[in-house]
């Protein structure tokens, strides 16, 4: 078993910035990716950005050029260095890890934490 947990989220105003954090522990191999997505009530879970082992990075659209994950591989352990952060940010933000189990590879998923970007 893989355990998630995610840390960071809070209030902030338009315009200012927030760092989120994704630990993972637990029986596994290796990580071959961890990623952060958004889901707001009635909308599908969005991705925002994901980082690989190797360190190949993914957007959204959205958070390009504002937004920067990163990952320290021997902590097990992703960041997401949020800046100007806009209103339509608000979101709980979902840490998910792709753990490498040797003959199968599995999601895992964290309990969440709210964004939420308000003046």
């Amino acid at each position: 078993q893989v355990h998630v947990v995610e840390s960071g989220g809070g209030l902030v105003q338009p315009g200012g910035s927030l760092r989120l954090s994704c630990a993972a522990s637990g029986g596994m191999l290796s990580i071959l990716s961890m990623g952060w997505y958004r889901q707001t009530p009635g909308k599908q879970r969005e991705l925002v950005a994901l980082i690989t082992s190797r360190g190949r990075t993914e957007y959204g659209d959205s958070v390009k050029a504002r937004f920067t994950i990163s990952r320290d591989n021997a902590k097990n352990t992703m960041y997401l260095q949020m800046n100007s952060l806009k209103p339509e940010d608000t979101a709980v933000y979902f840490c998910k890890v792709v753990a490498d189990h040797g003959v199968d590879y599995l999601d895992y998923w964290g309990q969440g934490t709210q964004v939420t970007v308000s003046s």
